[in-house]
């Protein structure tokens, strides 16, 4: 391995983590762009290598300071994970079945939308008074 592509590795590593810990984002969300468009790796290969790494560490550090608060609903937490195994399974088959374009044009709306999403419900809440009830994103 080359040196930069350690360096790379340990900057998506770091930067994936501190997103997660400080705002509960899953490291995907920093990990498969960073390894597509860093390191040249496809959609697919981007998003296995993320699962896999996730598999042993999934922000048990994080979530024992967050428990330490009591800011855990660990029932919501147990009944998620459930059905999370599930859908990761069923949604790695259907992603593995389309191209790895179309994936990653999905994966970026998702990004888009709920970005747009937080960032109007942010606004509201910093601007109440600027904001009327017919506001896109209101609900």
């Amino acid at each position: 391995m080359e040196l930069s592509t350690l360096f790379i590795l340990l900057a998506i590593g770091i930067c994936a983590g501190i997103a997660s810990g400080f705002v509960g984002i899953g490291g995907g969300l920093i990990i498969v762009p960073a390894l597509i468009y860093f390191l040249g790796l496809d959609q697919h290969t981007a998003q296995g290598t993320s699962l896999a790494l996730m598999l042993p560490p999934i922000g048990i550090l994080a979530a024992m300071n967050y428990h330490s608060e009591q800011s855990i609903e660990w029932t919501y937490s147990a009944l998620i994970a459930v059905t999370f195994i599930v859908g990761a399974w069923f949604g790695s088959k259907w992603s593995l079945r389309l191209s790895p374009s179309l994936v990653r044009l999905i994966f970026s709306a998702l990004l888009f939308y709920a970005g747009i999403q937080m960032a109007l419900k942010s606004l509201r809440e910093m601007f109440p008074d600027s904001f009327s009830d017919n506001f896109p994103g209101n609900g």
